[in-house]
C-alpha cells in the first residue's frame, strides 16, 4: 500500500473534554471548522488517567452538540471503550450521532486497558477479560461497518491489532513514528493521533506521517489549526471534505442538523471536582 500524499491527508483535533463544561470544546469545534479543520474527536473517560478528583464530559453528547452545529467536520470518539457500556448502547450511540452527522461519524473503537480498568470498578462495571472485550470490540467493528461507518480502532497489543486488521478497519496509531505508521500502512489504514508538539512546529511531524500513509493526523488539544491545516497541505473546500477513507466527499447535510441528545454533557467523578484546565490525555487501549 503506498503512503497518502501529503496534502491528501486529513486533520483532526482532540478537544478538550477534562473539564467543568462543554464551552471550551464547543469553542475549538467551531474555530476548528472555521480553519479548515477535517474533523474533531472526543476521549472516552470517566477521569482523566490516574487522575480520579478530576472531571470529564461523555463524549457523545458533546459530539452532539458539536454535530448539530457545525455542517463539515467529522466527529467521532477516539476511541469509544468497548465494555463501559453495553455494545447495543454504544452501538445506538453511534446511530444517534449518525442522525445527526450523516456521512461525517467515525467509529473510533478500542478495548481500554488496565490503565482505564478503575474507572469501571469505581462505577461498578464489569471489567472483562482482555479477550473477552477483543470479542465485543469484534463485534461492534462488524456492526458499525455495516452501518457504513469508517471504523477506527484504537491499538496496543497485536491481538488487538490483528482483530482491525482481519475486520478490515483502519488501525489508529496513538504518537507513533513514521516508521512504525509506514509498516503499519503495508498492512491496513493506518491513522494517526498523539500529543501536540509544543513549542515546536507542527510540519516535521505531519509531513513525515502523510509520507509514510496515515490517511489522518489528529493532534491533542492544544495546538494551533491554521498551522496544522497549513502543514497538511491545504484546507478541504468548503462544505465539503473527503470521506474518511478516501472516495467522493459526503453530502453536506442542510441546515444544522437536529438537537443533541438529551442529558448532561459532564460525566462527573465521585468527587465532583471540576479541577484545572487539563492537558490532553491519551486513550488507552490494549
Amino acid at each position: 500500500m503506498t503512503g497518502a500524499s501529503r496534502a491528501g491527508v486529513r486533520t483532526g483535533v482532540i478537544l478538550p473534554t477534562f473539564q467543568a463544561t462543554a464551552t471550551p470544546a464547543r469553542d475549538v469545534a467551531r474555530r476548528a471548522e472555521a480553519a479548515g479543520v477535517d474533523g474533531v474527536f472526543a476521549y472516552d473517560h470517566l477521569w482523566p488517567l490516574g487522575q480520579p478528583e478530576r472531571p470529564a464530559l461523555a463524549p457523545f453528547p458533546l459530539l452532539g452538540a458539536v454535530a448539530a452545529t457545525t455542517s463539515r467536520l467529522w466527529v467521532g470518539p477516539l476511541v469509544a471503550r468497548v465494555g463501559l457500556v453495553p455494545d447495543a448502547v454504544l452501538l445506538a450511540e453511534l446511530d444517534a450521532l449518525a442522525v445527526l452527522a450523516p456521512g461525517r461519524v467515525v467509529a473510533g473503537l478500542g478495548t481500554g486497558d488496565r490503565r482505564s480498568a478503575g474507572e469501571n470498578e469505581a462505577y461498578g462495571v464489569d471489567y472483562a477479560t482482555a479477550e473477552g472485550r477483543r470479542a465485543s470490540l469484534r463485534a461492534c467493528v462488524r456492526a458499525a461497518s455495516v452501518r457504513g461507518l469508517p471504523v477506527w480502532v484504537g491499538v496496543g497489543a497485536a491481538a488487538t491489532r490483528a482483530v482491525a486488521e482481519e475486520e478490515g478497519a483502519a488501525v489508529n496509531l496513538w504518537d507513533a513514528s513514521p516508521e512504525q505508521v509506514a509498516a503499519q500502512a503495508a498492512r491496513a489504514p493506518v491513522t494517526w493521533a498523539g500529543p501536540s508538539p509544543a513549542g515546536h512546529p507542527l510540519a516535521p511531524t505531519v509531513g513525515p506521517l502523510a509520507d509514510a500513509g496515515a490517511t489522518w493526523v489528529v493532534f491533542g488539544w492544544p495546538v494551533d489549526l491554521d498551522e496544522l491545516v497549513a502543514a497538511a497541505g491545504a484546507a478541504p473546500p468548503t462544505g465539503a471534505v473527503p470521506a474518511a477513507g478516501g472516495g467522493p466527499p459526503p453530502p453536506v447535510p442542510a441546515g444544522t442538523g437536529a438537537a443533541a441528545r438529551s442529558g448532561s454533557l459532564g460525566r462527573w467523578n465521585s468527587a465532583g471536582s471540576t479541577g484545572s484546565r487539563p492537558t490532553s490525555s491519551p486513550r488507552s487501549t490494549s
